[in-house]
């Protein structure tokens, strides 16, 4: 299967990603990079890889749908290398991989992509979805927290979960140690539930 990277982040999973490729680890194809700002980190690390990208910036006046559609019509592009004129169906070898994707789909978009869209969250869902994850876990005094591996439905971080990995929280844990600590997990979980989906180990 290929598949499509969101992200408007530094990257840093998704240059854990891309070295799995490298490495032979993972043999999926990336396709491109969809980002809403040439500024970002994922942005320098998709041109210094080679691949593929569209920046698709997001006016404050439009609305999510409208936001989304042209997400879409860069989806196109990438996998069929052809300017959209409308919004055919997804492809069916080609899944969304979101990392570091921080705006909420449309309705419309999660249906046109159900169960294609692939997300990572910095909590163990369903406890603290949305923003500020690491914060809410620190200040609820947990001693444990780690990352979800989930598809995206309509609601907030409410799709299937794929995959957990729990990690602990010292009493001594800023923002910044746990988001490290958390980020480990992402990085080198992600790219494994991507070969589980290749090797039919994860069901899409």
């Amino acid at each position: 299967m290929n598949f499509i990277v969101l992200s408007s982040s530094r990257g840093t999973v998704f240059k854990a990603v891309l070295e799995r490729i490298a490495d032979g680890s993972l043999t999926q194809k990336c396709l491109g990079l969809i980002s809403d700002r040439e500024d970002r980190g994922c942005v320098s690390i998709a041109r210094a890889a080679k691949l593929p990208v569209r920046i698709v910036e997001r006016r404050k006046d439009e609305d999510r749908e409208t936001y989304d559609k042209k997400i879409h019509a860069a989806i196109c592009v990438l996998t069929n290398n052809k300017e959209a004129t409308h919004y055919p169906l997804p492809t069916t070898n080609c899944y969304l991989a979101c990392m570091g994707w921080m705006f909420l789909f449309s309705p419309w978009f999660v249906r046109t992509w159900k169960n294609r869209i692939l997300n990572v969250h910095p909590s163990l869902l369903p406890k603290y979805p949305g923003a500020h994850a690491h914060d809410l876990v620190l200040a609820a005094g947990e001693r444990e927290s780690g990352m979800t591996i989930h598809l995206i439905d309509e609601g907030l971080d409410s799709g299937t979960i794929l995959v957990q990995k729990k990690c602990s929280v010292q009493p001594d844990d800023t923002l910044e140690t746990l988001k490290i600590r958390v980020q480990k997990l992402e990085c080198e979980w992600y790219p494994k539930v991507l070969g589980m989906i290749e090797s039919g180990d994860v069901k899409l």
